[in-house]
């Protein structure tokens, strides 16, 4: 790592600790804007802003994603924390040539499939689903959208992990710390994403193909790319349905939401 000012890991491992100089004169700064990995014209994005406004981006537009910027979203992936800082995780990046696109015309057949499955199963054309303009319609056109263009995804990556002991995922599950870094990352870039599980239909032959060792679990799939539209305040249920205090369905009184908190609608209900 630089020790020289000229490397920008330097100033990115420690924003906060030159954020008060953000209203001085920053041009002895590589990048002149304070956080100095941020491409030209993307405006610095708060922590907390940055968690309550990353939403699930689906549709991209065929920009690609540049070297450094790319480059920029793995590093903050891998400042993630790990039990024992072990780092047991491994990020597969795909993006252009022949094993790429085949993986990724792997994981689009499979995610139709699954996709198909679940619009029946959970009834997203039936009852609102109906209504063109509802969020439920909305929401399976989206859902449309990214799994009929999921090979045209900027880049793809497939999140693993090798279990430190035996083969069970919930020992080396420090792997999804590092997934929402790399999701919040590209929020701060300019780009969007999300994770999906649906690899699990393809994941021999996703192993076979990019030569990833059998004691490695594949353990999410990141989309990432441009948004077509963009981030801002997300939806969710309300802070008192999913905070409990001393036990569970305790309610939290304490557990308050900003003023004007918008909420989305019920899920489809669980199959009994």
């Amino acid at each position: 790592m630089a020790s020289d000012g000229t490397g920008d890991h330097r100033y990115a491992l420690q924003p906060f600790a030159y954020r008060r100089l953000m209203d001085d004169d920053m041009s002895d700064l590589p990048g002149g804007n304070g956080i100095p990995w941020l491409p030209a014209g993307v405006a610095p994005v708060g922590l907390l802003e940055g968690l309550c406004t990353t939403r699930a981006i689906r549709r991209f537009r065929d920009d690609a994603i540049p070297d450094k910027d790319l480059a920029t979203m793995c590093f903050a992936a891998t400042r993630a924390p790990t039990g024992s800082n072990r780092q047991p995780f491994r990020l597969v990046v795909l993006r252009d040539g022949p094993q790429a696109a085949a993986a990724k015309a792997l994981l689009g057949a499979s995610f139709r499939r699954l996709w198909n499955h679940k619009r029946s199963a959970d009834g997203y054309d039936r009852g609102t689903g109906a209504e063109t303009t509802s969020p439920k319609a909305r929401q399976a056109r989206t859902m449309d959208h990214f799994v009929d263009h999921f090979e045209d995804t900027p880049v793809v990556v497939l999140a693993c992990i090798r279990p430190w002991r035996g083969t069970d995922l919930t020992v080396g599950a420090s792997v999804y710390p590092a997934c929402q870094n790399l999701l919040l990352a590209a929020r701060a870039l300019g780009y969007g994403g999300v994770l999906t599980m649906w690899h699990g239909a393809v994941d021999r032959e996703l192993h076979d193909l990019l030569a990833i060792p059998d004691d490695v679990i594949i353990a999410a799939t990141v989309a990432l790319g441009r948004p077509v539209g963009r981030h801002g305040t997300v939806r969710r249920r309300p802070i008192r349905e999913l905070v409990f205090d001393g036990g569970w369905d305790q309610p939290a009184p304490w557990a308050t939401e900003p003023e004007g908190t918008r909420h989305t609608g019920r899920p489809p209900a669980r199959p009994t």
